[in-house]
């Protein structure tokens, strides 16, 4: 089992449409696929659910992200074994909840103790113990991981656990210079990680190593996003190409040679892993359907040309659905 975190410290860069799309191919190609909503805005959540659904998730008896893990939260007991939410055949989804803030809040105050208080490293693992449960119940091969845009407690605790992730990237200023942010942040988070778990990596610790994260996840590569596409060279209008152009360059400096001395690169020549266009007025469609742009069809309201710009979409994501399967 491989978990992948989708992850870019900016907004409004696709990244949960991006993973709910994977997730489906995946799963239509018989992959077992557990997703994780780890975003307090829920947008993954709901995506793929109902609102009756996510109000049932948010019960005493729910089985959201935030329910699962309030008792280490509160330190009132452990992680509670629910299983995650089953989709459809091999595609399984961990709801989101906007209560997932008092959760980070707790993060942020345990985090300095964490090296030597049991307690305090027991609030930092507790995610990542529940994932590796809730993978294990569903049989699931792959774990993808949504994360709100930001460099915080959680995304820093969630992305511990992870063994990769890719950032979504749009072709404009303000995405090449948060890589340069990201770099330098897994820097700082990995000399931490690697003090905090030092002392519990010992024998007879008092934690078994099988409930550790190793605090060092691999840059796997970076898709663009929301461009408008032209019949060029790059494929892309002469507006977004001027900062296209620069996307590549600022991943290898920004990122891959941050992350090389630390062995958090997964080692290879090209680390675009596809260009996804505006898709424009099909997303709403999706989202209100509840299922995958190349799902749609003219029962869910598409008409004319839409019917097959919505099927042929999936041709999109070959790149990363193969990235996958050669990781497996």
């Amino acid at each position: 089992m491989i978990q992948i975190a989708i992850f870019n410290n900016k907004g409004g860069v696709g990244k949960t449409t991006y993973l709910f799309h994977i997730a489906n191919l995946l799963a239509d190609a018989g992959i077992c696929t557990l997703m994780v909503d780890c975003d307090s805005q829920c947008n993954l959540t709901a995506y793929a659910l109902d609102d009756s659904e996510i109000k049932k998730s948010w019960s005493e008896r729910g089985n959201s992200i935030y329910k699962v893990i309030q008792p280490v939260s509160e330190g009132l007991g452990d992680i509670r074994m629910r299983q995650a939410h089953c989709l459809r055949e091999k595609l399984y989804l961990v709801p989101g909840d906007i209560d997932l803030n008092i959760y980070e809040d707790r993060l942020g105050e345990t985090w300095a103790s964490a090296s030597v208080q049991p307690a305090s490293i027991r609030v930092q693992i507790a995610i990542y113990r529940y994932i590796k449960f809730a993978a294990q119940k569903c049989n699931a091969q792959v774990v993808l991981i949504d994360l709100g845009p930001n460099l915080g407690a959680l995304n820093r605790t969630v992305l511990g656990g992870c063994d990769y992730f890719i950032t979504p990237l749009s072709p404009d200023l303000f995405s090449i210079k948060g890589t340069q942010n990201l770099g330098n942040k897994f820097v700082v988070w990995h000399d931490e990680w690697k003090n905090n778990l030092y002392k519990w990596k010992k024998p007879n610790s008092g934690i078994s190593i099988d409930e550790l994260p190793h605090g060092a996840p691999k840059f796997l590569g970076y898709v663009t996003q929301q461009h408008n596409i032209r019949d060029s060279k790059s494929g892309m209008t002469i507006g977004w190409s001027i900062f296209g152009n620069q996307v590549d360059e600022a991943v290898r400096r920004n990122i891959v040679k941050q992350l090389e001395p630390l062995e958090q690169n997964d080692s290879k020549q090209n680390y675009l892993l596809g260009k996804i266009p505006n898709l424009h007025s099909l997303v709403p469609y999706s989202l209100n359907a509840h299922k995958p742009v190349y799902k749609c069809s003219s029962s869910d309201g598409l008409k004319g040309s839409h019917i097959s710009k919505a099927r042929n979409s999936k041709e999109l994501y070959q790149d990363i659905i193969n990235e996958i399967q050669r990781l497996l």
